[in-house]
C-alpha cells in the first residue's frame, strides 16, 4: 500500500520526509523517492526501488535541501517495481504523487505524446505530472490547473480541496 508524506517548515525536511517514509514501511512498498525545492527554487529528486534505507543511503551520498518536499513509498499497480516507476514523477519542474488507480491514462498519455511530452515510466502518475504541466501554461493559476487535470482524470484516486 502506497504512502505520502508532504512537509513544508522553516529548517531543512529531508530527515523529517526520511522519517515519514520509514514509519509508513508496515504498510508495504516496492520503492521509494522524495522530491524537495532547494533553495534556489529547483526541484531536486532522489527514488530507489527497494527498501527506505536505499532511499536513505542515496540521499546521504547526494544531500538534497530545501524546505518543503513529497515523499512517497509505491506498491505497483502500473509499471513493474523499477527506480523509473518509483514517484515523485516530475514534469518541467512539478514533482507529483498519487495514490489510487486513473483508468484512462492511456488515452491521456497517447495525447501527451502527441504534444511532445516524453514518458520515463509506465506509470499513471507520471500522467498526471505531464497533465498538469501541460494546463498550467494556459491556466489562470494552479487551482484553475489542478481543476481543469481532474475534470480528465478517470478513476479511483482522492482529492483535497475547497
Amino acid at each position: 500500500m502506497c504512502g505520502i508524506v508532504g512537509v513544508v517548515a522553516q529548517r531543512e525536511v529531508s530527515e523529517i520526509l526520511l522519517e515519514g517514509l520509514r514509519r509508513l514501511e508496515y504498510r508495504g512498498y516496492d520503492s521509494a523517492g522524495i522530491a524537495m525545492l532547494n533553495h534556489d527554487g529547483k526541484l531536486q529528486r532522489t527514488r530507489r526501488q527497494g527498501k527506505v534505507s536505499e532511499l536513505s543511503d542515496a540521499c546521504r551520498e547526494t544531500p538534497p535541501v530545501g524546505r518543503s518536499g513529497i515523499a512517497h513509498t509505491r506498491w505497483a499497480t502500473h509499471g513493474e517495481p523499477s527506480e523509473l516507476n518509483a514517484h515523485p514523477h516530475v514534469s518541467g519542474g512539478i514533482a507529483v504523487v498519487h495514490n489510487g488507480i486513473i483508468e484512462n491514462h492511456e488515452s491521456l498519455r497517447e495525447n501527451l505524446t502527441k504534444e511532445g511530452y516524453v514518458f520515463e515510466s509506465a506509470t499513471d502518475t507520471e500522467v498526471i505530472a505531464h497533465l498538469l504541466h501541460h494546463e498550467l501554461k494556459t491556466a489562470s493559476s494552479l487551482r484553475d490547473a489542478m481543476g481543469r487535470l481532474l475534470d480528465q482524470l478517470e478513476g479511483a484516486y482522492a482529492r483535497c480541496g475547497h
